[in-house]
């Protein structure tokens, strides 16, 4: 067959903005940046922006010229690449390259016991950890919840992240209290690498900041952001605005506001040190006006986190979005609908990282039974992701030739070959409803609820050394002295 000019489309693909369009918001992010401006409450940062071409006035409102936002943005990475605790755990974060985790810090959990949520605590971390080190379909790990049986609130991320490292061995995303508990988070992350020189080679996590919208950044984020420069930690700085409370009501306002809080934390990353890994972030959606709720399952989520995607592949830089989440109480109708369509166009939009999989309750309670069924709903999505190949060997002239009218393909080398590509389900049922009937009826929410078991029972991940979990105890251990005093 001819092969002159052809176009093939190999991945089906999500756009929101057109090249017009990015440019519209990015040159008014860079009038906001200019003119407007941010507060930074940083002595350090200050310093560092006096000293550059920035404009320093009214105490700690900082104003930046378009030459070093672009320097600044030019000067990140294109591409990062994360191995887990274990080496067969690997990923990269760049252009069209997705990867599905969870999110982090919920103070609840939902009881699988009782059906009830209630405070999150240790073991719910380490169970979490297990779920996703299991789930083929989620890439990287967050915390899926906030630490809250330890002794001091103050340090409660040594002790998460310890919770993660027993339970997961894949890459993850960390939160930490301050910069000191992030220091100590990298630490910990070090002693697996052999070294922090090592350890730059060869990161382990992304770390997860956010400032304060609009337009504000407190003594902790800049803390973070600067130590995260300085030891070329990956970094994500990550605003959360509302539409219509803390951004513009408007969508193209809120991405207006959100790139320049993003592109403001580059210039100072810039300025401490070059070249630094930077993820673009943005959890952008609207408050609900009348539940005053930050709402998980609004479509305008999707869509804000599939233009920032669009803004992101332009800027060339990775790109952390939002997926796999809801605002219902339960698993139910309403969460299987909201958690598909985020997924579904966090995928197609080509998002890095997509996080906040198993989010229900409007981000503040935790499901491992929601985490079991995202993974189901991304293999799908991955499935359809592969698109349609459209070689010689996939369009089988010669086989519909041989088996010509009236044949059968069912015993053919070629079906017993490419049948394997299919998507194969776990969870969801294909039966005749003899069989089902036959097997006690169960729904998916019956098949989710044994499937988490099951994995809580069966799966035990590699085991963290011994002589590496109590350097691990010693960080945790010093940590807890100096907070006692």
């Amino acid at each position: 067959m001819p092969k002159i000019n052809q176009t093939i489309q190999t991945t089906p693909k999500f756009r929101v903005l057109s090249e017009n369009q990015i440019e519209m918001i990015y040159s008014a992010a860079l009038d906001v940046i200019q003119r407007t401006g941010a507060r930074f409450h940083h002595d350090e940062a200050l310093e560092l922006f006096k000293n550059s071409e920035a404009v320093v006035s009214d105490g700690n409102l900082v104003r930046v010229p378009i030459s070093l936002v672009e320097k600044a943005i030019k000067s990140h990475p294109r591409k990062i690449n994360l191995t887990g605790r274990t080496a067969k755990h690997r990923i990269k974060l760049e252009k069209d390259t997705v990867n599905f985790g969870t999110g982090s810090d919920l103070p609840f959990t939902y009881d699988r016991e009782t059906g009830e949520r209630r405070r999150t605590n240790y073991n719910d971390v380490v169970n979490a950890a297990r779920i996703v080190d299991f789930l083929p379909n989620l890439d990287f790990f967050m915390s899926h919840g906030i630490v809250q049986d330890v002794p001091n609130p103050q340090t409660y991320d040594r002790h998460q992240f310890m919770a993660m490292l027993k339970g997961c061995t894949k890459p993850m995303v960390l939160t930490s209290v301050d910069g000191e508990g992030l220091e100590d988070l990298w630490k910990m992350a070090s002693l697996f690498r052999g070294g922090e020189k090592e350890y730059r080679l060869e990161p382990m996590f992304v770390t997860y900041i956010e400032p304060i919208s609009p337009l504000k950044n407190d003594n902790t984020a800049v803390e973070k952001l600067l130590f995260s420069a300085e030891k070329g930690i990956p970094c994500m700085y990550t605003p959360c605005p509302s539409s219509g409370a803390t951004a513009p009501a408007t969508m193209a306002g809120m991405l207006v506001q959100s790139l320049s809080e993003t592109m403001m934390a580059s210039v100072l990353t810039y300025l401490k040190n070059p070249g630094m890994p930077l993820v673009m972030g943005g959890v952008t959606t609207v408050l609900d006006m009348i539940t005053t709720t930050y709402s998980y399952g609004a479509p305008e989520l999707s869509l804000a986190s599939a233009a920032n995607t669009d803004i992101s592949k332009w800027l060339g830089l990775p790109m952390f979005s939002t997926g796999g989440c809801t605002d219902s109480k339960v698993l139910d109708e309403q969460a299987a609908i909201e958690s598909a369509t985020s997924n579904y166009y966090a995928y197609l939009s080509g998002a890095s990282l997509v996080h906040d999989v198993g989010y229900i309750d409007s981000g503040v309670n935790a499901s491992l039974e929601s985490l079991v069924m995202n993974d189901e709903i991304i293999g799908m999505i991955r499935q359809i992701g592969k698109g349609i190949n459209t070689e010689d060997e996939y369009l089988a002239l010669d086989l519909i030739d041989k088996i010509g009218p009236g044949g059968e393909y069912l015993t053919s080398e070629h079906t017993l070959t490419h049948y394997k590509d299919w998507f194969q389900p776990r969870l969801q049922d294909r039966s005749d409803y003899e069989t089902w009937v036959r097997e006690g009826k169960k729904t998916m929410n019956d098949r989710i609820k044994e499937e988490t078991e099951r994995i809580l029972q069966e799966h035990q991940p590699e085991p963290i050394d011994d002589k590496l979990q109590k350097e691990l105890e010693k960080i945790i251990d010093a940590a807890e002295q100096r907070h006692s005093k």
